[in-house]
């Protein structure tokens, strides 16, 4: 039974928990009891060995499963009775001593979602941020799909900055650093990856055959046996393709699965119009959640600010290692087009507090953390008290979307989720919060503002 609530914090509670010494006699004489019933020991017909006996060569055994049972439903009793919900697994402070016939007095520490008070979030004030289609986006957006739609053909002619080239490894060299046997076949196996970013500009006026030199110093990242070391490596051009663009026609658009160019470019400029206003929907739901944080102060659990630390450096290593970049194809006929307006979605910050983060990356790192940590805590309060909810409809949807937009089947990206996070509860979490954006956005004030202020 529950005997107390201690609060360490406003995120943690400490938890005396008593478990009377009847009920656990009660549990260990009822599985001394049922082992007696199967129990076969020698002299004793099935059934009819002395508890007394059993008891002395299984007791140890037969407490530790009567406790591995107790704890646990006195413990999910206990957090009935105080109301909580813990956000992590409770933690036994110390460990404890039992003796038979005594009670079993725990205390457990609970990590707990902080209470938000006088929770307020209607009409706030928000900017309406005005805007338009202009030509340079439509020919921006055109051209991203020409260049999509480029075709490369072998061409004997010099090399020039569009052209696709491709090169064979001739020899490599160590030039700093300890010797490395078989250097020449490690540089041969990593392909492409030797090439510095420059290496077309390099290679600029040469024609098939020609060789190129460049230096390279490895990361360990890139080879643990050429870390560290700077190579000297010789290519040869092996081939020269010349881009060729496609020309903005009719065959163009239905080359694109339209009718003729007119249609393609009002569907270009519908999509390109909802892309902006999307995007400004998302920074006054921004500026919504940062006047949210600023008039409800919110402490953050350790737990989430550790687990949203780690999810943003893994985020950003991802970025370091090119696997979310903006060079995902444009889909006309998909709800994927890339914004087509620029603006930052969380304000700027002063300059002085910019140099502090650059000289404390833990620091801002743990700030930006514990602010994303803030704004859903604060989101999910709201939505709680909205009664805000997610269907399966609006699950599958979500999956039939990512599915497209990742060129995979809806039963892939369900696999991924469960193989992930164990279940689809995170992509429904994420689509709840994204429904009390869109809550709060519809109960902001939008102030209009003019054109150019």
């Amino acid at each position: 039974m529950l005997t107390s609530v201690e609060d360490i914090n406003p995120t943690k509670k400490r938890l005396k928990i008593e478990i009377p010494s009847d009920i656990i006699e009660n549990e260990i004489g009822n599985s001394l009891n049922k082992l007696k019933q199967t129990m076969k020991l020698p002299g004793f017909r099935p059934g009819k060995a002395p508890i007394s006996l059993i008891e002395k060569r299984f007791g140890k055994e037969i407490e530790a499963e009567a406790l591995d049972k107790l704890i646990p439903e006195h413990l999910r009793i206990a957090l009935q009775q105080a109301e909580i919900t813990p956000l992590t697994m409770p933690t036994l402070d110390e460990e404890f001593e039992f003796k038979r016939n005594n009670p079993l007095t725990l205390s457990i520490t609970v990590e707990i979602v902080p209470r938000i008070e006088n929770l307020t979030y209607e009409n706030i004030a928000v900017n309406d941020i005005p805007f338009s289609v202009e030509e340079s986006d439509i020919e921006e957006m055109t051209q991203k799909l020409r260049e999509q739609k480029a075709v490369f053909e072998v061409a004997d002619k010099e090399i020039e900055m569009d052209d696709f080239v491709s090169f064979d490894h001739v020899d490599s060299e160590i030039i700093e650093g300890e010797a490395v046997p078989d250097v020449k076949e490690l540089v041969s196996k990593m392909g492409n990856t030797i090439f510095p970013p420059d290496i077309i500009e390099t290679a600029l006026g040469k024609k098939k055959g020609d060789s190129i030199e460049f230096t390279r110093t490895f990361e360990e990242s890139e080879s643990k046996e050429l870390a560290g070391r700077t190579v000297r490596i010789q290519v040869r051009i092996s081939e020269v393709k010349k881009k060729t663009l496609p020309a903005i026609d009719d065959e163009f658009a239905k080359d694109l699965g339209f009718e003729n160019l007119p249609a393609f470019m009002e569907k270009l400029k519908e999509k390109i119009h909802n892309a902006k206003e999307e995007q400004i929907r998302r920074m006054q739901k921004a500026e919504i959640m940062n006047k949210l944080i600023e008039s409800h102060p919110v402490d953050v659990p350790e737990s989430l600010l550790r687990k949203e630390m780690e999810a943003i450096e893994m985020s950003k290593h991802l970025d370091q290692k090119g696997e979310a970049d903006d060079t995902d194809p444009v889909d006309i006929d998909s709800d994927t087009l890339p914004p087509a307006t620029e603006g930052p979605v969380e304000e700027a910050a002063p300059a002085s507090e910019s140099q502090e983060k650059k000289e404390d990356p833990d620091a801002a790192l743990k700030e930006k953390a514990a602010k994303n940590v803030k704004a859903s805590l604060i989101i999910d309060a709201i939505g709680r008290k909205e009664g805000v909810f997610v269907t399966d409809n609006e699950v599958n949807d979500r999956i039939t979307i990512l599915a497209k937009r990742l060129s995979a089947t809806p039963e892939a990206i369900r696999n991924f989720y469960q193989y992930k996070e164990g279940s689809l509860e995170g992509l429904k979490h994420s689509i709840f919060q994204e429904k009390v954006l869109d809550l709060l956005l519809s109960k902001a004030a939008v102030e209009k503002t003019e054109k150019g202020e």
